[in-house]
Formats: structure tokens, sequence, C-alpha cells
């Protein structure tokens, strides 16, 4: 992540680094058991802001900690802002329960769709319906098939294409190479992101706007636009054109890193968070600045624009553990049985959307 061993020895040393380290999911390699289930180590919380509770006590007393201020603004929801990082807005619980499970629903059925492309397109190409591939419990195969060869003067002159579609039969009767088959179940699992809107290319760091792509989803967009608001400057309106989801398990991390690919940094990035609780670390405009470490929970809209854009940022962990996942009002929602596979999924797991005005 970090380059050579040399470059990382350098790092490692950075405040950010630190921090990354000291909030990352370790277990405790106690047991002399290999049965016995791994614990999780514990960390120190204690520093973590929780705009939960300074919300709950600003509702009481109208008093905030020192260093961060409320913002006052029409969107009809408490916005909090820090003194010494201009340009960063907290939103806590901006999307009300329903919200939130309206965007899971999307960003596991609809947002992996192609032409958006996911992080499973360099191996398998464009997969279409994979949550409900998963669900079904069906298997992608890989298919050898003989096509044209356009570049050959002979018409009878074949060439192997490899293609992967999802068979109907369950994995247990294909039997052969298992290196032909995968169950949907695990690419699932390791769906790591998706690209919607103007596509980013993420081995040039930069937006292909030829690769065809589909428009910022109306909804998606107007909720956006709302969110956006506080951040944009005066009589400007934010203009989705791009969005990056976020899906992360347990373990998953995001290292520090900037958002630097947009035209101007004066319109915001609008972050929402969905699922199991995390850890954002929020940086300076150098590694060695000591980063604010504050909890980000399914709801919460966090906006970056301006001097924020020029500060590193991170998730160093998420919280999958029934007592720190803090999901149960997602758990409510979802409990007809038809939202079960969304429940399973969010149970352990969680989803960022973040939504980005490309020039």
């Amino acid at each position: 992540m970090y380059g050579s061993n040399g470059v990382q020895d350098e790092t490692d040393r950075t405040e950010f680094r630190k921090a990354e380290k000291k909030y990352k999911l370790y277990y405790d390699n106690t047991s002399k058991s290999s049965k016995k289930k791994k614990q999780p180590r514990k960390v120190d919380l204690s520093e973590v802001l929780d705009f939960n509770s300074i919300l709950e006590s600003f509702n009481q007393t109208g008093e905030t900690p020192s260093g961060i201020f409320p913002l006052q603004c029409d969107i009809g929801l408490p916005v909090f802002c820090l003194k010494n990082r201009p340009g960063f807005y907290f939103i806590p619980g901006a999307l009300s329960i329903e919200e939130q499970c309206k965007w899971i629903r999307e960003s596991l059925i609809n947002f992996p769709q192609p032409p958006n492309r996911t992080n499973h397109n360099a191996i398998y190409g464009p997969i279409s319906n994979l949550f409900v591939a998963a669900k079904e419990g069906r298997v992608l195969v890989k298919k050898e098939t003989a096509a044209a060869d356009e570049n050959s003067d002979r018409n009878n002159d074949m060439m192997d294409e490899i293609k992967w579609e999802f068979s109907e039969e369950p994995v247990t009767s294909l039997g052969g190479d298992s290196n032909k088959f995968v169950p949907a179940s695990t690419i699932l699992q390791k769906l790591r992101w998706s690209t919607l809107g103007l596509q980013f290319d993420w081995s040039k760091r930069n937006y292909n706007v030829s690769v065809p792509h589909n428009k910022i989803p109306d909804a998606l967009g107007q909720l956006a636009q709302r969110m956006a608001s506080p951040a944009m400057p005066a009589g400007e309106k934010f203009q989705p054109e791009a969005a990056i989801v976020n899906f992360f398990g347990l373990g998953d991390t995001l290292g520090g890193h900037l958002d630097d690919m947009e035209a101007d940094w004066s319109k915001p990035i609008v972050s929402m968070s969905l699922g199991c609780k995390a850890i954002f670390l929020l940086g300076g405009k150098s590694r060695q600045d000591p980063p604010l470490a504050m909890f980000l929970r399914s709801g919460d809209v966090v906006l970056m624009a301006g001097e924020a854009r020029e500060c590193f940022h991170g998730v160093p962990r998420i919280f999958t553990d029934e007592q720190n996942a803090e999901i149960a009002p997602l758990d409510l929602q979802f409990s007809k049985e038809v939202d079960h596979c969304f429940l399973e999924y969010i149970r352990t797991s969680r989803i960022n959307i973040n939504v980005r005005q490309v020039f």
C-alpha cells in the first residue's frame, strides 16, 4: 500500500499511520486451541469523537465541546463543524431509517449493475444481478466459447473467448475444475466498490468520460443536492455527476488518502454511511498532522469541501460485533422475511456512498 520497504518504514512513523494502527482490528493470539474463536484485541476509544453524544448534549444544553460549533442552515437538520478543519461538516442521523434501508437495497441490487463498474470487472467482466444470484444460491461459471477473429483474413479462423455466466445449477452438481466456477455469494462477499455516473479509472486516477455510463439516479442526486447545501458557495447548486460506493466487511480498511481528482474543490464530496459503525480519521494536509478520530454510524452524512478536501482521511475499522455495530434499528426495519437477505448482509458490513461534482 505504501510502496517499498524503505518508504513503508518512513510512512509507518507518520501520525496518521500511528492512528490507523491504533484503531485497526487486531486479534489476541493467546489461545492455544485452534478451534477457539479469536477475540478482537481491545482498543481505547476514549478519544473518538461521538457526534451522537454531542448532538444529545447540544439539544439539552445548547452547548458543544471546544473546537466544535453548530451551523445555522435551512436543511432542517443539525450540522456541526470543526474550527480547525474548515470545510468539514458532520450531519448526525441525517438519513431516516426508511432512507437507510432504501439505499442499502439500491447499493446491493442496482448500483453494481452494468454499465456501472465494480472491482470484479477486471476478472469476470460485467456481472448482472449479483445480489439476486447470491440470494438464490447460484454460481458463476467460466465458459470458453469460439468467437470470430475480426483481424484475420480467413473467415474460418476462430479465437477462444472467455465469458462468465450465472448457472442455475447448484455448485455441488457441477463437478470438475473448481477454477471454472465460483458461488455468487463468494463474489458478493468480495464486492468492494462500484462506480456510478461518470466512471472513475482507478489505474489512472481520473474520470474516463468516454466509458459508457448512466447518469446518477435522480433520487440519489436530489438527496445529495439537499445534503450538500450547507457546504455550497452562496447561490450555487451541487451537481451530482459521479459516485463511488464502497463496501466494507470484517477487517476491511480504507487507507489514508485525498480525494483530489475533481476540478473544483469548493464543491463538497457528500459521503453517506450505511450499516455497521465505523471509525473515521480526519487528518491535516500532511500525514504528519495528528488526525481526529470520530464514529460514523448508519445514517450519518459527512461533507468535505474547500480546505477539508486537502486533508488526509480514511477508515481504519468497522465494527461488526453485535455490541458495537449499532444496527438495531435496521434489524427491526428488515425484520420481514423478504428482507432477511439484506439484514444478513448489513449485520456484518458497512456501505459508504460518496457523491461528487466532477467538473
